[in-house]
């Protein structure tokens, strides 16, 4: 089977044209399986993966406008190709199926170099789009590329409730210049697995990476029951790992490392920030300025989790976080309450 052959779904209700539609695919060298409905094909469709459909449109029980219309909602099928075949006449049944997002329309009987033809830019259409969705899985969090599959993607924000959780290692800058670059990047590579592990775990997604330092939203682009425990047990979670992860380079030889983590929760903006051409998933708000602010003063306090009262008050543990009183943070005009947790790994 040739490199650019596929998995071929015919639609039709008619035996002689699924066989004779059939045997022509099948020669261009692709794989086929066939469906006598709509309703067949949707079935189908959701427990097998095709690669283009070629469809009819009059068929009893689901005919083609209908499978049109629910390809088009549903997010995980809306992107597939579908050619529609079919002997309805009339320039308005066509443009029909081209706004319910049919690739292209080929007349019966279906003309074999026209086939091959549309066959042809149909796959190299979905190999693109299977690209596009592979760099989007990379660069993007499940939790992004899903928002933009089902929202589309528009430069703005919508208030939601979320916790916000900053984290960076301590000393960093002191304990890389002690190693060479290939050493600091691996230990950057552990660090940020074992992070991005905990927060994932938790229903978190990570939003910004700088140096050794990460940022963290739990409640958007997906709103969680409870964002202010997920973000501490999150937390939690990291430092148990970090505890193992220090254990494992001290029986090396190596040195270990510290973090810091501050914790707020409260209204953010959250959305996309940046141009057309260049964007990113981010949250905005004082919510975020204050969990910037405890986590650099996890430094000062000597402690490795810092919360606000926002996200002690919505702990399921209520005796979890214990007080350290009122501090004066820039950027805040009255003092902010406080607390700090104690790591599950002590």
């Amino acid at each position: 089977m040739a490199d650019d052959s596929g998995h071929i779904l015919i639609v039709d209700d008619n035996k002689v044209n699924r066989l004779l539609l059939s045997r022509n695919v099948e020669l261009l060298g692709h794989r086929v399986s066939v469906a006598e409905n709509g309703r067949i094909a949707m079935e189908m469709l959701a427990t097998e993966t095709f690669d283009l459909l070629l469809l009819d449109i009059e068929m009893p029980e689901m005919d083609g406008f209908e499978v049109l219309e629910a390809l088009k909602a549903d997010t995980a099928l809306r992107n597939l190709p579908v050619i529609v075949t079919s002997s309805v006449e009339g320039l308005d049944n066509i443009v029909r199926c081209i706004e319910l997002g049919a690739e292209d329309y080929l007349p019966k009987p279906v003309n074999k170099v026209l086939l091959r033809a549309r066959l042809a830019s149909g796959m190299e259409k979905k190999r693109l789009r299977d690209e596009q969705k592979e760099l989007l899985r990379r660069f993007a969090t499940s939790e992004v590329a899903q928002d933009l599959e089902e929202s589309g993607f528009s430069i703005g924000g919508q208030r939601v409730y979320a916790s916000v959780l900053f984290c960076d290692i301590r000393g960093f800058t002191a304990l890389s210049e002690d190693q060479p670059p290939e050493a600091v990047i691996e230990l950057l590579n552990s660090y940020y697995t074992l992070a991005f592990e905990a927060i994932g775990s938790n229903g978190g997604i990570v939003t910004l990476m700088i140096g050794d330092g990460l940022m963290a939203v739990f409640g958007a682009p997906q709103p969680l029951e409870n964002p202010a425990q997920c973000a501490v047990t999150a937390a939690q979670d990291m430092l148990a790992m970090m505890s193992d992860f220090r254990a494992e380079r001290a029986a090396m030889g190596e040195a270990g490392i510290q973090l810091g983590v501050g914790i707020a929760t409260g209204e953010v903006v959250a959305g996309y920030a940046g141009t057309d051409q260049r964007a990113t998933y981010t949250c905005i708000g004082n919510t975020v300025n204050l969990a910037a602010r405890l986590e650099a003063h996890t430094k000062t306090a000597r402690c490795e989790i810092l919360i606000d009262e926002d996200t002690r008050s919505a702990l399921d543990d209520s005796g979890l976080a214990q007080p350290l009183g009122h501090e004066h943070f820039k950027g805040f005009s009255s003092p902010i309450g406080v607390y700090f947790i104690k790591p599950s790994h002590e």
